[in-house]
């Protein structure tokens, strides 16, 4: 029984259980014996008193989630290969070739003039709670870092203090604010904030709005994501709020202005609205169209993000972003998801990582081999620590630069939050303790970014930005390791044979060689000697 048939009825994302949990039927996922009289625990019985809420991740508004589905392949089907000989972007001295020598940073875009320090970008968090919430964190850490935020869909729309005139926007504070916590944490011009747009956004002018009065250079036209092939969605709880988007041209369930409706939620009869957005409806000429309009309005740079739909739509982005000159296309494999997705939605739709990931390699060597413009690519889809970035990047190779990451440097940042918190209220855990009491003695980065930034700087700092910025410092390090390991001292130089496949699926899938016919040719050259 693999695991996901055993939570296909239950599961922590919907605070559902089975009544007999080592009794399941594995298509199902119901217990094996249903009893009358049982109150409902399994999502099926909580579906028979809460409908469509139990569609959803719950508690919505303090969680992310992502898919429980095991993928028949996925990165751990891989291993990184190392070398005892030679070294590539320095010379070969034991006394220099040495791990804090890899140069991790980055230059991308049309003119190369977007910098990183780091080979990752967070892309695309955008009106839930949990990203507002974290919000400070995120934008500080990631400025600091040196590396990219993506403000996602629907942050405007969804500011009640946002001024909207005829149907565009004029001023707004939540967008305002995102933006320039970036800006005024950002150093030497390394790192990025981008403002992405969906339907709803591009009506209201939010990415002009942001070009012309924000000084916004990056904008990012969204296809979707990997975590579901519908628009956007969150709940609502206030009946004003619900109406202030219904009337803001929002998807709102049930309908806020209906009197029976209102009735019904002041009666309790239910306490939360959805609101959705549209789907998209790409078309070549519209796309060409928002392009050519987003560039007229003075966007330096110009970012698509695709999500895990059919082969199809992946090889449409893939000649849509080479064909009018996209500066990074971001592919988001099925799976993911940070806010609340649906999710038997997330689990159940979608191509999973490898298979995504490898069909971009596929499409994008094609028009590569034909000399047509490629645009620098982003993987994203479950990455979290450093031996998945490198396999990303090896996998897509010389083609990925970047690799997209939303859920752990959410995590990181919220951890970071929380030890703050419980440090000014002397409530620290045992294991946290135990490295000391205070940020400087418990956040290992502490005394670079003092150093970095000065006394008065460092204790204006939230901790949750103190807490992506060592997540990075982490993800930096290990990255240096494995690719020294692998004697890659810059990230030009990581190639797809850096990486061996470890089952013959993941061969056939990725077109990465078996470790066992790695080196054949070499092999026989050097026994021949």
């Amino acid at each position: 029984m693999s695991a996901i048939q055993a939570r296909i009825n239950a599961s922590a994302a919907t605070l559902t259980k089975n009544r007999t949990e080592d009794s399941i039927t594995p298509g199902s996922g119901m217990c094996v014996t249903c009893v009358d009289g049982c109150v409902g625990m399994c999502e099926i019985g909580k579906s028979a008193y809460r409908g469509h809420e139990v569609i959803y991740p719950q508690p919505f508004g303090v969680i992310t989630t992502a898919s429980e589905k095991k993928y028949p392949v996925d990165y751990g089907d891989f291993n990184i290969m190392g070398t005892a000989v030679g070294a590539h972007g320095i010379e070969a001295d034991s006394d220099k070739a040495i791990f804090p020598k890899v140069d991790l940073e980055l230059a991308y875009g049309h003119d190369k003039g977007i910098k990183f320090h780091l080979p990752w970008v967070i892309p695309g968090i955008g009106s839930t709670n949990i990203a507002k919430n974290n919000w400070e964190g995120l934008a500080i850490g990631t400025a600091l870092a040196g590396t990219g935020l993506t403000i996602g869909e629907n942050v405007v729309g969804m500011d009640p203090e946002a001024i909207i005139k005829n149907g565009h926007i004029i001023d707004t504070v939540d967008l305002k604010r995102r933006v320039k916590l970036f800006q005024d944490h950002q150093i030497d011009g390394y790192g990025a904030i981008i403002v992405q747009a969906n339907v709803e956004d591009t009506r209201l002018g939010v990415q002009e709005y942001a070009i012309d009065k924000l000084g916004v250079e990056i904008v990012e036209l969204k296809w979707g994501q990997g975590a579901k092939d519908i628009g956007g969605e969150v709940k609502i709880k206030d009946l004003k709020k619900a109406q202030l988007l219904y009337k803001r041209g929002y998807v709102v369930i049930p309908d806020p202005t209906d009197p029976d409706v209102i009735n019904a939620h002041e009666r309790g009869a239910f306490k939360e609205f959805e609101r959705h957005s549209r789907v998209g409806m790409v078309t070549e000429e519209s796309f060409a169209e928002r392009v050519e309009v987003l560039r007229n309005a003075g966007a330096k740079y110009i970012f698509l993000k695709t999500g895990a739909y059919r082969p199809a739509d992946l090889a449409r982005a893939v000649l849509f972003a080479s064909k009018y000159k996209i500066d990074l296309l971001t592919v988001d494999a099925a799976g993911g998801g940070t806010g609340m997705s649906p999710w038997r939605m997330m689990n159940e739709w979608g191509v999973p990582p490898i298979e995504l990931h490898s069909l971009l390699y596929e499409y994008t060597h094609q028009l590569a081999q034909k000399k047509r413009h490629v645009p620098a690519l982003a993987l994203a889809g479950g990455f979290t620590f450093e031996d998945q970035i490198f396999k990303g990047l090896a996998l897509g190779a010389p083609y990925v630069k970047l690799i997209g990451m939303a859920r752990s440097p959410i995590a990181a940042a919220m951890v970071g939050k929380t030890i703050g918190r419980a440090i000014k209220e002397d409530q620290l855990p045992v294991y946290v303790e135990r490295f000391g009491s205070k940020i400087d003695e418990i956040f290992v980065t502490a005394h670079e970014l003092r150093k970095k930034l000065g006394h008065e700087e460092f204790d204006k700092l939230p901790p949750g930005a103190i807490g992506l910025y060592t997540y990075y410092e982490r993800l930096a390090q290990g990255l240096r390791q494995l690719m020294c390991g692998s004697r890659k001292f810059a990230l030009e130089y990581i190639t797809r044979n850096d990486i061996g496949s470890l089952t013959q699926e993941a061969t056939t899938i990725s077109g990465i060689p078996s470790v066992m016919d790695l080196d054949k040719d070499e092999v026989v050259k050097i026994l021949d000697q």
